[in-house]
């Protein structure tokens, strides 16, 4: 799979709208030709045919990326991401089971979207339970549906809506819109800056009405993380466990000087300990979620 290393490449420098542009030249695949190239890599190894079946399809990473735009990072970031994540698709992709690509790499490309996710922002910003992990992923959408996606602070008879909907406090929804407010842009701005074309973030846009089903999966997937998260935190000693607890998990932070009094080291040890406990926790998890192959569901 070497010929990986040929793919366009998203990059803040070189405009995001010029490598939507370059992408749109790959041809999309027709089904027998998707099969046939499938086969060739199951069966020989064909990395030629790994390499097209990726590029074909890089245009449903960028757009599912774009529907994560309003996290505040980077979105040449995310749309890597997005590629990692179509190449594992790519990689277990099983032509057999009779479904096309598109449908089986959405949910690698997601996860792989969401981890990065997950790895940028603090689990203390994300939350612990999985109503607050749903509101971060969903708040965005929730507001576009009552026309306030362009608002600032939410209006109360807003706010209300979507705590309702979404099965989370009034409080938690003002306190997370005021969190990702900062990175939401407009969807009638324009891709990129390098002035090429016309193209608006609304055009990327997913068909929300055509993937209710995923919606659904979406949200199991997210559910399994606050079980990861629970599990993966066994493999850390009593200490470790309420060092990162303090710093990360709770909603009120502890000083790291706190913690130094009460376990009488030095507050650079505290960090130490905080920082290695977070490297343990990603790894269980990660480990975990590949024993469990809770990416692999098509």
């Amino acid at each position: 799979m070497s010929n990986y290393a040929n793919l366009p490449a998203p990059s803040p420098e070189a405009g995001l709208n010029r490598y939507l542009q370059q992408i749109r030249k790959f041809p999309l695949l027709e089904p027998e030709e998707e099969y046939m190239l499938a086969k060739r890599w199951v069966e020989d190894e064909d990395s030629g045919a790994a390499h097209k079946m990726v590029t074909s399809h890089l245009r449903l990473a960028a757009k599912i990326a774009m529907g994560y735009r309003g996290y505040g990072l980077p979105q040449a970031e995310v749309i890597s991401e997005a590629n990692v994540g179509l190449m594992q698709a790519v990689k277990r992709f099983d032509p057999e089971k009779g479904f096309r690509l598109a449908t089986y790499a959405m949910w690698w490309i997601r996860a792989s979207i969401q981890e990065y996710i997950l790895r940028s922002w603090s689990l203390v910003k994300l939350g612990t339970t999985s109503a607050q992990k749903k509101l971060f992923f969903n708040l965005r959408k929730a507001k576009a549906r009552i026309g306030a996606l362009e608002e600032g602070d939410l209006r109360p008879e807003h706010v209300a809506k979507i705590a309702h909907d979404l099965g989370v406090t009034e409080t938690e929804v003002v306190s997370m819109n005021r969190r990702m407010s900062g990175g939401d842009a407009s969807l009638n701005a324009q891709v990129g800056s390098d002035g090429e074309g016309s193209m608006q973030w609304q055009d990327w846009l997913e068909d929300e009405s055509a993937n209710t089903a995923g919606d659904y999966e979406a949200q199991d997937e997210l559910d399994m993380r606050r079980t990861l998260l629970e599990q993966g935190m066994e493999v850390l000693n009593d200490r470790e466990r309420d060092i990162l607890t303090q710093r990360r998990l709770s909603e009120t932070q502890v000083t790291l000087e706190d913690l130094s009094a009460t376990y009488s080291v030095s507050r650079e040890r505290i960090r130490q300990i905080e920082v290695r406990a977070f490297e343990k926790l990603q790894k269980k998890m990660r480990d975990l979620a590949r024993e469990q192959g809770m990416f692999a569901r098509a």
